[in-house]
């Protein structure tokens, strides 16, 4: 499969969709259509995950009701069985905590004239201070 030139326009559609389902509470459940049964894997914060299920379960679990995100960047690659890596810089406040830097990195994995998540890795940038 060929490159997709279309890498750039994928990933920041891509991730404007995904946050506004995930900051919405009522609405993030539906991220489960944009991850694989068996096939998507997520490292949440260190923890490792596969498959839908699982993803949901630890997506629908967290407790946290309002977002604050800013997105800093979005950087996306093509890759060559026509997915996207996409890696989003930025920085989100949940309900009344402080806010902290993120990065969270998408593999878009190219299935019958869509995609879905392949890998997802998301961590806050907390630095042990002396």
């Amino acid at each position: 499969m060929a490159l997709n030139l279309q890498y750039e326009a994928i990933g920041k559609s891509f991730v404007q969709q995904y946050y506004a389902l995930f900051d919405d509470p009522t609405q993030r459940s539906n991220l489960v259509n944009m991850y694989n049964v068996e096939l998507s894997f997520m490292t949440f914060e260190g923890v490792q995950l596969q498959g839908s299920v699982k993803i949901m379960e630890k997506l629908n679990a967290l407790t946290f009701q309002k977002i604050n995100r800013i997105i800093t960047e979005v950087d996306s690659q093509p890759m060559f069985d026509g997915g996207v890596l996409i890696n989003v810089l930025g920085r989100l406040q949940t309900d009344e905590d402080l806010p902290h830097a993120y990065v969270q990195t998408f593999v878009l994995k190219p299935i019958e004239g869509s995609f879905f998540i392949q890998h997802d890795i998301f961590r806050l940038v907390l630095h042990d201070t002396i």
